[in-house]
């Protein structure tokens, strides 16, 4: 039988004392420290037990460790030990329970000695058991009687550490419905019941206290909350408070289960993870502040005050489900918890059981019941589920029968509930597992479905407990009194013996600490007081603490991987925990670390023997972090990760609609480092020392890495002239011979016309191939030779006259390839469509959280006719701080004009027109202020969630969108509604209206387009065709454009309620689309970083170019007559202008300027075309404003 007990674990203050802050050192008393792992068993050299969790000790003192200068006090509550269970779960998914008891002990002498610590302190100690089994009374009890072992009075008859060894080996955890275990701790005897067999899942944990915090509308909302996988942070100030009621929510979830990131105890330093875009269920403690943080859709459950919050609206449980469940669980509620956090034992070893009062006794018939009372409101609303169940590769369940089925039955409309309950992970995790052999036949929810079907009672699913478990005694038998009699009485919890290594350890860390404070002490008058042994010990171990920094690092991100490649079609790859946790190793670590582990835990995937099939989702989170990696490890000049990004992203693909291989690396093509000679000559020469064929000849040798070489430049979308020259210029400097060369030049040839055959040309520097809006690329037969640009010439051309030719114009062509040296050249000032222009980068800080809205005030909503307004120009900001700011980028040093305060949630959408600014926000309200006086003028009130749209119209109206699905417009004279002009099936993300006709397009999650015309009161179209959510809308006359997370673009006539076209070549979702009524060009931007600008022609839309001077995702264009203005979000901007032509048509846009780029995660950004500047809003609260002095 596998043991129950894992390990035993003490955590502390270790040799190496540093703050929360990373400071070494001892800081004194009332700083806090971070924990170390002290002691265990099994030892850490064991062979057969894996290492316990690197993240233990930060997790079973997530408020660090504190130094005081007194220990335990009976006058003094706060000196008290404390248990405390915890759960930890794993990258499979599986949890770790852990119980813990926090206690001050005194700081050990030599740590005290070397750090300068003052003689009889005492530091937070933390002792655990570690368990794979939900045991927590057993798992409690057995650590509260160590610890009464530990200090009491009559000693131990063994070594405390012996008696911990006996338990962690010898105590079995009982088979399911069979086995009791019992075993003792001296004279005190402990049992391990047995697990129930194919009944409910085992729990040892009382819901009581989960009851007793939360009346019985704030449980629903939360189990609700729960159901439909919602963010969720449950906020108490006791720890035991936020594991026993996370842990008891996921129970009474059952048949389902809990899908995603799973912290019941959060660890103070790791708060910035409940900003994380992906669902979670976390437990704060209630001392640690988060105002500083987002939080924007979090569910927050306060236990301590019985109150739930939230932004995002949750859809209520139907009826008569919800009067059904309300009512079963009324009958089972009592008053408040008491003494959660209490030790039920005192130090000095007396056993005193803490009284929980209640109005009724509570016990395991009363946890039961919940259990079920839960269990039949599944079995009700989900009656009848099997008969939708699906065998089939496009759906699992057929969801709108379900829904059909079940609105005839209960004579309603479609429930939201339901309906979003139907499309999360758990439940798509719960029909896997019923379509199991092995779970059907345990599906207690089927069997109480034909139970109540038949009439029975609920009870008779549960296996019957007639027959008496077995009993199995553990022994100790070295236990009992020593020979001589002999007690162990302790004054502080003993250390477990050490190795000679581990002593001589300590010894090097405490040396080095001391002897730096010796060196800080006489520094004044001593050069230096280190030997070398000294210098070289703290070396080592500075080594050995970077390369336990390293390894925790791989292992998060292999976890991490495993768990990002599991993404499905229905998730959002770049808001995923995976992506953004990943993303976050990789870019918050200066050396590298996490770059050069993300890329190397994919390369040891690959040769596992990993099919590299990458799903669509998938594709487009490897290809964004790969290309951060990269960019990030060129600017450390770390070329190996750059070089093994390269051979990965060879390996790494997805199957286009053609079935052909699109392979990440031709994603990656917008990076400036493969312009860059001296890296294909560097990765040349590694490829040249990886060769195994060392007895080959030198020139086959050669010719062969460098056709290696060819084919990631052709992968990459490296035209063909400019593959050529690097490939030329090393061959020459590797003195190969004419063969070689032609040989390399045929190569090269045909791998580009492949390339080009399928994929067009697609090069950074020169307009594409036309390619039309299609969903695909074009397949090997639709190239039409009339329409290659002259780059693709290259191609066609006699490779033969091609590789001989020495023209100038050859040679001016491969200008801008960089020569990557110290003294950093300059690059080449005349490119064409680039002019000097004097920039100006503003700073604008005034935002104490992200900024989340921005709005420039245009001369055409002011009506500034002759340019005597001094508003337009404005840019308008609001931010997670509820304020909303007026900025005036006409006076330098002083933008800021105004403050508005007034909302009391983040705000979403900014509008103007002459007299008043109007914001919505995630508080539900809509404000109205005076621009001249920043009074606050009208408090519009009437949507149901957060407003995520706002207009100004003429004729004091404000025209309003909603996560509720509905536009509204106000009359801000009356203060009212006059009507909700539209209604969407879900949140609306975005938002048209054309002032003079009176027609309003409004689309968002329901990936519809709607089409009004407020003026006649009726809906002209609902436009399908997107099969996820649509990001945004423009609407010019007759056309509008929606863009999509579904990787597409849609043309729709506004008469016709047709679609027109589809623009489907981004790699990535489309967050911004744009037309210029000029050419009827349409631009869009997407996360893939490409800038697309696309012309009508007699076959449809064609794509004429793309730009790939952003890196991230594109999140503003603004087109004027003669100016275009881009934004990413990257905090990089362009600035684009069309001279005027003169014949019929008008010359394309060509980029005009692009700022220095600054490092920053920008959120929103808006254009002022007419003066030529681009603000962007930070994640950091800070607004940069970039101002070209351009004359025209």
């Amino acid at each position: 039988m596998a043991p129950i007990f894992e390990y035993f674990v003490v955590c502390g203050l270790g040799p190496e004392i540093r703050t929360l802050d990373g400071n070494k050192g001892y800081h004194g008393v009332g700083v806090l420290y971070l924990p170390s792992m002290l002691d265990q068993y099994p030892p850490e050299n064991h062979t057969l037990y894996p290492p316990p969790p690197p993240q233990l000790p930060t997790c079973v003192l997530p408020a660090g460790v504190e130094i005081f200068s007194t220990g335990f006090d009976v006058n003094d509550p706060s000196s008290s030990p404390r248990s405390y269970p915890i759960v930890l779960t794993e990258g499979d998914g599986s949890k770790i329970y852990v119980s813990c008891i926090a206690f001050r002990d005194p700081v050990s002498e030599d740590i005290a000695e070397a750090y300068r610590i003052p003689p009889n302190s005492f530091a937070d100690k933390c002792i655990c058991l570690v368990s794979r089994s939900p045991s927590f009374t057993v798992i409690r009890n057995t650590l509260e009687e160590l610890f009464a072992l530990c200090f009491s009075s009559d000693g131990s008859s063994k070594p405390l550490w012996d008696v911990i060894a006996h338990l962690v080996s010898n105590v079995p955890l009982p088979t399911p419905g069979r086995d009791r275990v019992l075993f003792a701790i001296e004279n005190c005897l402990l049992s391990v019941d047995p697990p129930p067999k194919n009944g409910l899942p085992h729990v040892d944990i009382s819901f009581q206290p989960l009851v007793q915090c939360l009346d019985v509308d704030n449980l629903i909302e939360l189990f609700t909350a729960v159901l439909l996988e919602r963010r969720i942070l449950l906020r108490s100030n006791k720890y035991s408070l936020l594991t026993i009621v996370s842990e008891a929510i996921c129970h009474l979830i059952y048949p389902f289960r809990w899908q995603h990131v799973y912290i019941p105890s959060l660890f103070f330093s790791g708060v910035d993870y409940i900003d994380a875009p992906t669902p979670y269920m976390m437990g704060l403690h209630s001392g640690v502040d988060t105002s500083y943080l987002v939080m924007d859709g979090v569910v927050v459950v306060d236990l301590e005050y019985n109150r739930i919050s939230t932004s995002e609206e949750i859809p209520p449980i139907p009826e008569p489900e919800f009067s059904s469940l309300r009512m079963d669980i009324l009958k089972l509620l009592h008053p408040k918890v008491v003494g959660i956090d209490q030790i039920k034992t005192s130090p000095a070893g007396s056993s005193e059981q803490w009284a929980i009062p209640c109005n009724q006794p509570w016990g395991e018939e009363q946890d039961l019941q919940l259990r079920l009372i839960f269990l039949r409101f599944f079995a009700s609303i989900l009656g009848g589920y099997r008969n939708f169940i699906e065998d089939s590769a496009a759906q699992a369940f057929n969801n709108q029968a379900f829904l059909k089925k079940r609105s005839r039955s209960t004579h309603q409309p479609p429930d939201a509930m339901v309906s979003q309950f139907l499309d999360t992970h758990g439940f798509l995790d719960f029909l896997e597992r019923a379509g199991s052999l092995e779970e059907s036949d345990s599906n207690l929810l089927d069997k109480l479905q034909d139970a109540i079907g038949r009439g029975q009672n609920p009870m008779s699913i549960l296996p019957s407990s007639a027959t008496e478990p077995e009993i199995v005694t553990i022994s100790d038998p070295n236990g009992g009194e020593s020979r001589s009699g002999a007690k162990y009485i302790y004054d502080r919890f003993p250390s477990n013996i050490r190795t000679e290594e581990q002593e001589e350890k300590r010894k090097q860390i405490l040396a080095a600490a001391s002897g730096a404070f010796e060196y800080i002490k006489n520094a004044p008058r001593v050069e230096c007081c280190y030997s070398s042994g000294t210098v070289l010990n703290d070396s080592n171990h500075m080594q050995a603490e970077r390369e336990r920094m390293v390894l925790d690092i791989k292992v998060k991100l292999q976890g991490l991987w495993l768990r990002l490649l599991k993404l499905g079609a229905t998730d959002d790859p770049l808001s995923s925990f995976e992506y953004g946790t990943i993303l976050a190793l990789i870019e918050s670590d200066a050396e590298g670390i996490g770059g050069s582990g993300f890329v190397e835990c994919i390369s040891e995937h690959i040769h596992t023997g990993w099919q590299c099939q990458l799903t669509d989702e998938q594709f487009i989170a490897v290809k964004e972090l790969l290309k951060t990696a990269i960019i990030l490890a060129t600017s450390r000049n770390d070329m190996s990760t750059v070089r093994d990004a390269l051979e990965v992203s060879a390996e790494m693909y997805r199957k286009d609609n053609n079935n052909v291989p699109d392979f990440v690396q031709r994603h990656l093509m917008s990076l400036s480092i493969w312009e860059e000679l001296r890296f294909w000559e560097g990765f040349f020469d590694y490829l040249m020392e990886r060769s195994s064929d060392k007895s080959a000849n030198y020139a086959a040798q050669v010719t062969s890495q460098l056709i290696l070489v060819a084919s990631h430049m052709a992968g990459l979308g490296i035209s063909d002239t400019d593959a050529w020259y690097m490939i030329e210029t090393i061959s020459e400097k590797n003195n190969i011979g004419y063969k070689q060369l032609i040989q390399l030049r045929g190569f090269l040839t045909h791998i580009q016309q492949l390339r080009v055959g399928y994929w067009g040309v697609s090069s950074v520097k020169a307009p594409s191939i036309s390619s039309m809006g299609l969903s695909s690329p074009r397949p090997k037969d639709g190239t039409d030779e009339n329409q290659q640009p002259a780059e693709a010439s290259v191609v066609g051309r006699s490779w033969v006259q091609s590789m001989f030719s020495r023209d100038s114009s050859r040679v001016n062509s491969f200008a801008r390839v960089r020569k990557w040296t110290s003294d950093g050249a300059s690059e080449d000032s005349s490119a064409a469509g680039q002019k000097k222009l004097q920039t100006n980068v503003r700073v604008l800080r005034g935002h104490n959280g992200a900024v989340t809205a921005l709005h420039c005030v245009t001369r055409r909503e002011v009506w500034d006719l002759v340019g005597d307004r001094e508003d337009a120009g404005f840019f308008i900001s609001g931010s997670t701080d509820c304020m909303v700011k007026i900025w005036d980028p006409s006076i330098r040093g002083s933008e800021l004009r105004a403050t508005l305060e007034g909302h009391k949630r983040t705000v979403r959408a900014i509008s103007s027109d002459r007299g008043k600014v109007v914001s919505g926000s995630d508080d539900q309200t809509v404000i109205v202020w005076d621009k001249q006086t920043t009074q606050l003028l009208e408090e519009l009130k009437g949507h149901e969630a957060q407003v995520s749209c706002v207009r100004m119209l003429s004729g004091e109206r404000v025209l309003t969108a909603a996560h509720d699905g509905t536009v509204k417009m106000w009359d801000v004279r009356t203060d009212t509604c006059v009507a909700t002009v539209g209604r969407c099936s879900s949140a609306v993300l975005c938002m048209e209206y054309d002032d003079s006709t009176g027609i309003l397009a409004a689309a968002g999650r329901d990936a519809v387009a709607n089409v009004w015309d407020i003026r006649a009161g009726k809906q002209m179209h609902k436009l399908s065709g997107h099969t996820k959510w649509i990001r945004s809308v423009r609407m010019v006359g007759d056309t509008l454009i929606t863009g999509s997370d579904d990787w597409t673009a849609r043309v729709w006539s506004v008469s016709r309620g047709t679609c027109d076209a589809v623009l489907a070549c981004h790699a990535g979702p489309i967050l911004c689309v744009e037309y210029s009524a000029a050419d009827r060009g349409i631009i869009t931007g997407s996360t893939d970083g490409l800038l697309r600008f696309w012309e009508h022609d007699e076959g449809g839309v064609k794509c004429l170019r793309n730009d790939t001077i952003h890196s991230a995702s594109i999140l503003s264009i603004n087109a004027g007559e003669h100016w275009l203005g881009v934004g990413a979000a990257d905090n990089s901007m362009s600035l684009f202008n069309r001279p005027q032509g003169s014949g019929s048509k008008l010359p394309g846009w060509q980029l005009y300027r692009t700022p220095q780029k600054m490092v920053a995660m920008v959120r929103c950004v808006a254009s002022d075309l007419e003066r030529k500047r681009i603000c962007s809003g930070g994640r950091n609260g800070v607004l940069r404003l970039w101002e070209a002095t351009i004359n025209i």
